[in-house]
């Protein structure tokens, strides 16, 4: 009890190997601060902790950092699911805003042509999929892409509760918000239909031709496998999307056009994703190691 009561005060969080530093949280106010091993054993701080904690920390101490504890930091993969979360972020904002701005239209005078913001930006969904792919497998790529569909139908669901709260009358862009929430949310409901199927025909052919090359040739796997997800993500969007409101042969034009706008991009997304992976390498799971 008595143990219990001091070890209130400080908490031992891990140690820094390279550094041979503790890492102590004051409970009372959640500050982090690093202290010298040689330090801590002389120190009122040691006093605080509990048994098992003061027990690793002397280990520590007269092995001269060369034991292993279970407070080992750079065992946590920390940097890896940091990198992991940012990647469901970006991919989950880059998906929220291709959604958003498919309610401005953007016409393209020298191609004659006209498309939406999101044309351009949608493919990087794809390179995001292909990293987490690389990095992390087939399974936490699909967890990803579930997150952001579901995320998606939250915000569908709150999109539509708002359009039927009652808008004050002499408010100017009472009207216009409706017209916009409207379009968005038809939107959102062809993209979450063509996402999910996408993206995970996507990550099953990255998965399955990495499986035949043997880890070789990411060109291949990224194109490829962007080029079919690509396609699917285009038919079934514009079908979704225009059909009824738009004749066939229109909606195959917009179809042909996103085709060609996102595989053009697709192209560009091999040198990034090589540029990816040796970050990755380098600073996530290099940094792991050291």
């Amino acid at each position: 009890m008595v143990r219990d009561q001091e070890n209130s005060r400080y908490r031992l969080l891990g140690f820094e190997k390279s550094k041979n530093l503790a890492v102590v949280m004051i409970v009372s106010t959640g500050k982090v601060i690093k202290i010298k091993l040689g330090d801590l054993v002389k120190s009122e701080v040691l006093d605080n902790l509990s048994k098992v904690e003061i027990k690793e920390v002397y280990r520590k101490f007269y092995s001269g950092g060369g034991a292993l504890t279970a407070y080992e930091i750079s065992d946590r993969h920390e940097r890896s699911w940091m990198t992991y979360v940012a990647l469901n972020l970006m991919l989950f904002a880059l998906y929220v805003f291709t959604n958003v701005a498919a309610a401005k239209l953007v016409y393209l005078e020298y191609f004659d042509v006209v498309v939406t913001p999101g044309v351009f930006l949608y493919p990087l969904t794809f390179l995001i999929v292909d990293l987490l792919n690389e990095s992390y497998g087939l399974r936490l790529a699909r967890r990803a892409i579930l997150f952001a569909f579901a995320s998606n139908a939250f915000i569908l669901v709150l999109l539509t509760i708002s359009g039927f709260l009652p808008g004050l009358s002499t408010w100017r862009l009472d009207e216009p918000y409706g017209e916009v929430i409207s379009h968005v949310s038809s939107a959102l409901v062809a993209s979450s239909v063509s996402f999910l199927f996408s993206e995970y025909v996507n990550s099953y052919l990255l998965c399955k031709i990495k499986e035949l090359t043997s880890s070789r040739f990411l060109f291949l796997r990224v194109f490829f496998s962007t080029f079919f997800a690509v396609i699917i993500d285009s038919f079934i969007f514009c079908f979704i999307a225009f059909y009824g409101t738009m004749e066939n042969r229109e909606i195959l034009n917009i179809i042909y056009v996103q085709i060609v706008i996102k595989m053009c991009f697709a192209v560009f997304n091999v040198l990034p994703a090589y540029g990816a992976r040796s970050l990755f390498k380098k600073y996530v799971v290099g940094g792991q190691v050291a």
